[in-house]
């Protein structure tokens, strides 16, 4: 089949991309596969994947303005690429040079259910070298954390974890948490809500951690992409890990008095990775807990 002139337009924008994924204004991005054959549905332009977490992008490019088929394919692409490999985050992006109102309008229908991306490309000529341009005209809706939903409706105090959801004991283990975090956040300090205890910092909530004390043990809940290493450290200690959650980016870790105690080093690490942190490698943070 003889390609038409948009074709091949197509075809440059695409090998533009995929020589240098960054051009998106996405991110460090790396490519993964080019004309990424679908079943019964086509071919996906490009994948492309963070380089540095489990963020995957369905790319689809079209010459001129966005049009019925162009959302449809986007959409269909990034549905089938979720539902085969759902251990990473999905986003559909559509490029396209011209993004036309009745396209946001439509699109925005979508967007907080189907993460959605539009990119508006444009040609910029230097000399004998034509450069393009990326304009992000629509971003995925970013869906809140529920402890925000929560934040100045639900507050409660400390006797209520004590009596009614947890115990003296298990809420201590929030102390004992606290600690390893004021190790290097000192001005951290305790915040009790009706469905988690968060963490505060000058009267604001930085819910990096959340903490659900229950009757014999504490579910510790760590805002940190996924990753490999982190995964390993925890098995190699012993870590009850229960499912990541996915949606809200968080380890989940069920921990006993002893284990805070025992795993103090890791636990004051992967806290100080998700508060922005990075652990002094000789030892720096505070770990003891009394």
């Amino acid at each position: 089949m003889r390609k038409n002139a948009s074709d091949g337009g197509k075809d440059r924008g695409a090998l533009q991309i995929a020589e240098d994924p960054s051009i998106l204004g996405l991110g460090d991005l790396v490519l993964k596969e080019k004309e990424r054959l679908q079943p019964r549905a086509g071919r996906l332009d490009l994948l492309l994947q963070d380089a540095d977490s489990s963020t995957r992008y369905e790319v689809e490019i079209q010459l001129g303005g966005t049009d019925e088929s162009h959302i449809i394919r986007t959409i269909e692409y990034w549905d089938i690429e979720r539902k085969r490999y759902p251990q990473y985050d999905h986003y559909g992006v559509l490029v396209a040079e011209d993004i036309t109102s009745r396209f946001l309008n439509v699109v925005g229908l979508f967007n907080g259910f189907i993460p959605l991306i539009a990119l508006q490309m444009s040609a910029v000529k230097f000399d004998d070298q034509i450069s393009l341009l990326f304009t992000k005209v629509m971003d995925a809706m970013t869906l809140g954390l529920p402890e925000e939903d929560e934040e100045g409706q639900a507050a409660t105090d400390r006797n209520y974890w004590e009596s009614i959801r947890g115990t003296k004991a298990t809420v201590a283990m929030a102390d004992d948490i606290l600690k390893l975090a004021n190790g290097f956040a000192p001005d951290l300090e305790l915040k009790y809500n009706k469905f988690y205890i968060g963490l505060a910092q000058g009267g604001r909530p930085n819910n990096f951690v959340v903490l659900r004390p229950q009757k014999s043990s504490i579910r510790a809940e760590i805002r940190l992409a996924p990753s490999a290493e982190v995964d390993q450290e925890l098995e190699h200690a012993g870590i009850t890990v229960m499912d990541y959650d996915k949606r809200w980016k968080r380890y989940r870790l069920q921990l006993a008095k002893e284990d805070i105690k025992k795993h103090a080093p890791l636990l004051t690490k992967l806290l100080a990775l998700a508060y922005g942190v990075k652990p002094d490698v000789g030892g720096g943070l505070k770990t003891q807990v009394a």
